[in-house]
């Protein structure tokens, strides 16, 4: 086991001892294990997933949508500092959507590139909470 703290602007959202988390890195996903050698990297907005125990299968995973942010990984904790985290417990798919279409409508009426900025962000944040939201129903179906 390794422990793995998920701060965020507000706090601690998680704090406990795990098995594998899988990140969103700007180099791509990484999976790490207890034992991983030591790492600092940039995380990138996208899923969370954390798998508590070894003998846990994918079904009992739980996912978090963040935002950019770092990971720190050590051979016996994980720290991952983000803006903001959400559970895929507390998304709502449609407010997800509503929220996407009206990044949407903001990037397209954008009339400089800092508003252009702000909005594909905002785009991006909405993607990524729809697709914890997906991977939330698929868990709860099975």
């Amino acid at each position: 086991m390794m422990h793995l703290q998920l701060i965020t602007l507000t706090g601690v959202s998680i704090d406990k001892d795990v098995y594998e988390l899988m990140a969103p890195t700007t180099a791509g996903d990484i999976a790490v294990f207890p034992g991983h050698e030591p790492l600092v990297t940039m995380a990138a907005p996208g899923v969370l997933a954390v798998r508590t125990n070894k003998e846990d299968k994918d079904e009992k995973l739980e996912y978090f949508a963040v935002s950019g942010g770092i990971i720190e990984i050590n051979p016996k904790y994980v720290r991952v500092l983000v803006d903001e985290a959400d559970a895929g417990s507390d998304i709502t798919e449609a407010e997800s959507t509503a929220a996407l279409n009206r990044a949407m409508k903001m990037r397209d009426n954008a009339t400089s590139q800092v508003d252009i900025e702000k909005a594909v962000q905002l785009i991006t944040q909405s993607q990524v909470r729809l697709r914890v939201a997906d991977l939330q129903r698929r868990r709860r179906r099975s």
